[in-house]
């Protein structure tokens, strides 16, 4: 058992009032961003408990499963803009994937080199990529607003990174 993880959550419950909330995001925004403890997204972005569906995974990225969160929230639950944000002092930046593969082979004997943990280098270019593959999902409605940030995890700010249109496989509009 996790210490504390239970009786903490019955002091959360003993004064809960939101059940009463539904599962669309009242301001229509899906969040993509990093699993980073220091990150509290609602919090962040002076949202309120159900105003935005959040999907957090290592580095705040596009993967295949963020894909299809977004997917359910767009053509299910109404979403209609999407803010990618990733942060500075990223852990994604401090390895590679193939150090990563190396590590799991040694530590645990298991082959790896089919997994892709999504590392980079350049924070701005991963706002750009990502905010471009989701832009250029065709599963995605072709009005979706995605937008790129970079969270800074010292000052608290946002700053919006600048992702050109017209790439190709880009959708006009977007």
């Amino acid at each position: 058992m996790i210490p504390g993880l239970v009786e903490r959550n019955r002091r959360f419950a003993e004064t809960f009032d939101a059940g009463h909330l539904p599962a669309p995001p009242a301001e229509r925004l899906a969040v993509l961003t990093c699993m980073d403890a220091r990150i509290d997204p609602l919090r962040a972005l002076g949202l309120a408990l159900g105003g935005a569906h959040v999907i957090r995974n290592a580095g705040g990225r596009a993967s295949g499963d963020a894909l299809r969160s977004l997917i359910v929230s767009t053509h299910l639950l109404g979403t209609r803009a999407v803010a990618v944000i990733h942060h500075t002092d990223c852990g994604m930046q401090t390895f590679t994937d193939e150090a990563l593969q190396a590590r799991l082979a040694a530590e645990l004997g298991a082959d790896a080199s089919d997994l892709r943990f999504l590392t980079f280098s350049d924070l701005e270019e991963s706002v750009r990529e990502d905010v471009l593959r989701i832009r250029s999902s065709p599963f995605l409605p072709r009005d979706l607003v995605v937008e790129g940030y970079v969270y800074d995890v010292r000052s608290g700010t946002l700053r919006e990174i600048e992702v050109p249109t017209g790439e190709p496989g880009i959708r006009p509009g977007r």
